[in-house]
């Protein structure tokens, strides 16, 4: 009955029609970050929808439970767009260290942004912060419709034509799914994909810890799954001592993880970092997200394109996602403004083809990396036991090839 009154509503509305350069749907990071680069030379028409409203920034007494590991090569990406000092305003973290162990060994490997004589490895930011600071750019020079879910997706004259859920339509040359390891656009355009579910759960929130973080990353690896202590600060006295977790378990221990009262579980958060940090004394609100892997047949095609997790999602042990997401926006911005520059049709063939050959070899080797890590230490043979701690021991004892592995990391590789 109210979806019948709603579209007979609908229908007594004149409706209203945008026409655009571009369409991009979901206005998470990478479609926002998306946006703000489109929209460098003050030309292109660009419209952003999202189901969603933008999430509310933290108080200042509280962190974001989803936080975003960014790389050197990602922040270098914000500050062209404006975005950086967005972030500086708020709040945001450098790690200028790294450890990563075997916890069922004595393998161990440390990173230091002294090695690359930099001042940092790389910053977390909370996920609310980094989108407040991509909308306040964004905002502005974009068309932007949330919360708004997309009723239907028609092809008119070579036009995409979207049909938003209260009746307005935008018709466009080029669309951009932006919307999420679950993207219904990549549906409507039957793009086929590669996925598998882990049969793990991640753990994410806010702990503080006895002793300081000292601005370091730390990642402990087990058989059951990687756990992850990423430094937070927000200026409090105690500042040093918070960090974001992200704990890789099998599924039904997840759940009972989750099931413990809050002492119960820094305990068992104690045990499982091996009190790197001392006691765990404290947890916010836990959270707890299924882990996939996706990966889509094609980034798009003609007038059509994917980016971010719409076209790939990846174990988070490494804290790549976000990064490979921005490093999509940026290499398919600069398709987007090289065919306008030279008056090549935004739904031509060719565009999306040479963003997807920038992009589709490197997301494939993360994934795969990532794959091949987890499968490393979730054996539990005792020769790869053996054999995998004596090859972080003698990594950790070669400079050149932890440089090399910083530089991956920070996406300059």
């Amino acid at each position: 009955m109210a979806d019948n009154e709603a579209a007979n509503n609908r229908a007594a509305m004149p409706m209203m029609v945008r026409n655009a350069n571009v369409i991009i749907v979901g206005a998470g990071l990478v479609g926002s970050a998306l946006a703000c680069a489109l929209t460098q030379n003050g030309n292109l028409q660009v419209v952003v929808v999202d189901a969603h409203k933008p999430p509310a920034l933290y108080p200042p007494d509280r962190f974001d439970p989803r936080v975003v590991a960014l790389s050197a090569a990602s922040v270098r990406f914000l500050r062209e767009l404006d975005v950086w000092r967005g972030v500086e305003v708020q709040r945001h973290c450098p790690y200028r260290g790294m450890e990563v162990w075997d916890g069922e060994g004595n393998g161990r490997i440390k990173f230091s942004s002294d090695d690359l004589h930099r001042d940092e490895l790389g910053f977390i930011v909370e996920n609310s912060v980094a989108l407040h600071a991509l909308h306040q750019v964004m905002q502005p020079r974009v068309t932007s419709i949330a919360p708004m879910a997309v009723e239907a997706w028609d092809h008119v004259n070579d036009l995409n034509q979207l049909t938003l859920a209260d009746g307005s339509l935008i018709v466009a040359p080029l669309l951009i799914g932006a919307d999420g390891g679950h993207s219904r656009l990549r549906e409507l355009a039957h793009i086929p994909v590669s996925a598998w579910a882990y049969h793990h759960s991640a753990i994410i929130t806010t702990i503080r810890t006895a002793a300081s973080h000292d601005f370091t990353a730390r990642q402990r690896f087990s058989h059951q799954g990687p756990l992850a202590f990423l430094p937070l600060q927000n200026g409090a006295a105690d500042s040093g001592k918070y960090c974001s977790i992200v704990w890789s378990l099998e599924a039904d221990l997840a759940e009972r993880m989750m099931a413990l009262d809050d002492v119960a579980f820094c305990a068992e958060l104690t045990r499982a970092s091996e009190a790197c940090l001392g006691q765990v004394e404290w947890t916010d609100q836990r959270h707890c997200i299924p882990l996939w892997q996706r990966h889509a047949s094609e980034y798009g095609r003609a007038g059509f394109a994917l980016v971010g997790d719409a076209a790939h999602t990846i174990h988070p042990l490494a804290g790549q996602g976000v990064n490979l997401g921005l490093y999509d926006a940026k290499a398919l911005a600069a398709e987007i403004l090289r065919a306008h520059r030279r008056s090549v049709p935004l739904n031509h063939e060719s565009l999306v083809q040479r963003y997807q050959r920038q992009r589709k070899f490197h997301n494939l080797a993360a994934m795969a990396s990532m794959e091949g890590f987890k499968r490393l230490f979730g054996a539990a043979s005792p020769t790869l036991l053996t054999l995998r701690n004596r090859g972080m021991s003698w990594v950790d004892g070669q400079l050149w090839l932890k440089r090399r592995l910083m530089q991956a990391a920070a996406g300059d590789l």
